[in-house]
């Protein structure tokens, strides 16, 4: 119960902690694109907490740890990268153009699970909390940390979508914002791209 309930909080934490993910979904649901929003905020991030659930399992203790300085970098850039791409790419456009446009719906995937993967918040978790847990499953039996992880899942997931509903439902109360969200939404990208490079420059 203990690990199940830590499992939980933390992953309502990291939820409700607004994110490159939360914005670049945010900035689907002003397009209408509530399927591509959860497959931006849900299916992305679970593909790559897969791929480093293995890695973390299997080599855990080769994993330089101060990887979280060096993705701050990449993940900076990245998320930039994308905000700047993405508002260039609706000037001059309606909503119903920019929804309908495969370029920006190919680019906020990939740029999702590249966010995923350049978040410094994503390898803490795997390195200084999941890690551990892993290697304390190894020796007491994996089942023992299975509510940990299932806690963090239920936690993260159900507290990222509510985030995002809330946001999305905020927004369809207040229609001159509604009409900004998109603009909004990538604006903040930008601002959480620059924090992680400044961050990674002041970490030195």
């Amino acid at each position: 119960m203990e690990l199940l309930l830590l499992g939980a909080g933390m992953g309502i934490v990291g939820g409700l902690f607004p994110s490159p993910l939360h914005m670049i979904a945010l900035a689907q649901v002003a397009l209408n694109r509530w399927l591509r929003a959860l497959l931006v905020l849900i299916g992305a991030p679970l593909l790559i907490d897969g791929v480093l659930l293995l890695i973390t399992f299997f080599f855990y203790q080769y994993i330089p740890r101060n990887i979280a300085h060096s993705v701050e970098y990449v993940g900076g850039t990245v998320v930039m990268a994308f905000a700047t791409y993405s508002l260039l790419e609706s000037r001059g456009k309606t909503r119903e153009q920019m929804a309908d446009s495969p370029a920006m719906s190919y680019a906020s995937v990939a740029a999702a699970a590249l966010a995923e993967v350049g978040a410094p918040g994503t390898w803490i978790y795997w390195l200084t909390i999941a890690g551990p847990i892993l290697a304390e499953g190894r020796q007491q039996g994996y089942w023992h940390v299975v509510p940990f992880f299932a806690g963090s899942l239920v936690g993260y997931y159900g507290a990222a979508v509510a985030s995002l509903a809330t946001l999305a439902w905020g927004a369809g109360l207040h229609k001159p914002f509604k009409r900004y969200l998109f603009l909004s939404a990538n604006l903040l990208l930008l601002v959480l791209g620059a924090s992680y490079l400044i961050r990674a420059y002041l970490g030195r």
